[in-house]
């Protein structure tokens, strides 16, 4: 079983939010997605001063296996892309929750509500 960390927010499409700072989301892919692609060769991310839109493509992740869409949680601003990532791509393969992919200002804040819980996100991949 996957680690689902119960102090943030998922999506159906695997990414994590972090809600703890409600004008700054931090957004990365979840443990269960880093697992199911393999190993990591690629990011790709938004510029910072990005629109992103709720469901929407924002950046690739690319491994051995497959190249997968990453999809915006909620709707805001790219304030910070982690470029540390993206020149080391690998490490989200060591620990997905340490390596966060970008932080959003959130323009529609009410979207936080379609965000998954710990337990319904584990629901939902078990």
């Amino acid at each position: 079983m996957s680690n689902i960390p119960s102090n943030l927010k998922y999506t159906i499409e695997h990414e994590w939010v972090d809600t703890t700072n409600p004008n700054v989301m931090v957004v990365g892919i979840t443990d269960f997605a880093q697992s199911s692609l393999g190993d990591i060769v690629f990011v790709e991310l938004p510029s910072v001063g990005a629109k992103l839109e709720k469901d929407k493509p924002f950046g690739v992740v690319e491994s051995i296996k497959s190249v997968s869409d990453l999809y915006a949680p909620i709707s805001g601003e790219v304030l910070e892309k982690n470029t540390q990532v993206e020149g080391s791509p690998e490490s989200i393969n060591q620990n997905s929750y340490s390596h966060w992919l970008i932080k959003i200002k959130p323009s529609n804040p009410q979207e936080l509500t379609s965000l998954l819980s710990s337990e319904e996100y584990k629901g939902k991949i078990s």
